[in-house]
């Protein structure tokens, strides 16, 4: 993928999406069903029916890039839950394309601190 700003946020779309949509009809899901901007340059991440093919939207400065992954057999490990919309990070959405449930990971906290002392 591309490198993305660090402040970037990843929106997954939950439930199915019909994956016939292309940028106009996913730009027009994230901004009324979902609420989001699309021109937030944040990425949104739509799966279809089978689990099989995901398609991520986000907008880069002049236009619309749209990435898709097809998996030949297996399926994504897509969250089920009655939300519209996920927030998860970059991490999550590097792992969810490499097939591991990014739900069941639990990595180490991070730690911020203010002094030394």
């Amino acid at each position: 993928m591309i490198a993305l700003p660090q402040h970037t946020r990843v929106y997954l779309a939950l439930g199915s999406t019909d994956m016939r949509k292309e940028i106009n009809g996913l730009s027009i899901l994230v901004e009324g069903t979902l609420s989001l901007d699309p021109f937030s340059g944040h990425l949104f991440v739509f799966c279809s029916r089978s689990r099989s093919t995901v398609k991520i939207l986000y907008w880069q400065r002049n236009g619309f890039c749209l990435f898709q992954k097809r998996l030949e057999k297996e399926r994504f490990r897509w969250p089920e839950t009655r939300e519209q919309v996920m927030e998860i990070g970059l991490r999550d959405l590097s792992f969810l394309l490499e097939g591991l449930d990014f739900t069941a990971l639990h990595p180490h906290r991070d730690l911020h601190y203010s002094t030394l002392l």
